[in-house]
């Protein structure tokens, strides 16, 4: 019903930055929260970030905390992750995931995966000398 399409990852060294964008298409009437996860060789996937849907709400990981910044344009139906001084430890697979069943979220319950909806295919983030 809602087709997520990430873009924006590569090579980068280390201290560099990356933006992720996420487009949304299809049904997108109700999207809610929408969030950043990534999952690295050998990992589970973990929550990034996450951004309700007037974007006055926002959770990260807390490694990434001072480093991310997530972000939304509802009229380009877009998410963002801003990534700086992207460190070694950040490569993985960066996938967009979007909330839209109309059930009431509290911000600390959209670190889960499974109260997302719909995924993406994921963007590689390599960062490496």
């Amino acid at each position: 019903q809602v087709h997520l399409v990430e873009s924006g990852g590569g090579l980068v060294q280390p201290g560099g930055s990356l933006r992720l964008s996420c487009v949304a298409s299809g049904r997108t009437f109700g999207t809610g929260f929408m969030g950043w996860f990534r999952q690295a060789p050998g990992k589970a996937r973990e929550f990034v970030a996450t951004i309700s849907r007037s974007g006055g709400s926002t959770e990260y990981l807390d490694s990434v905390k001072g480093r991310f910044s997530i972000s939304r344009d509802n009229a380009k139906n877009t998410v963002y992750l801003q990534m700086n001084s992207l460190q070694p430890e950040d490569t993985a697979v960066y996938y967009c995931a979007a909330q839209v069943t109309p059930t009431m979220a509290l911000l600390t319950l959209m670190t889960l995966a499974n109260k997302y909806d719909y995924w993406g295919q994921g963007t590689q983030v390599t960062v490496s000398s």
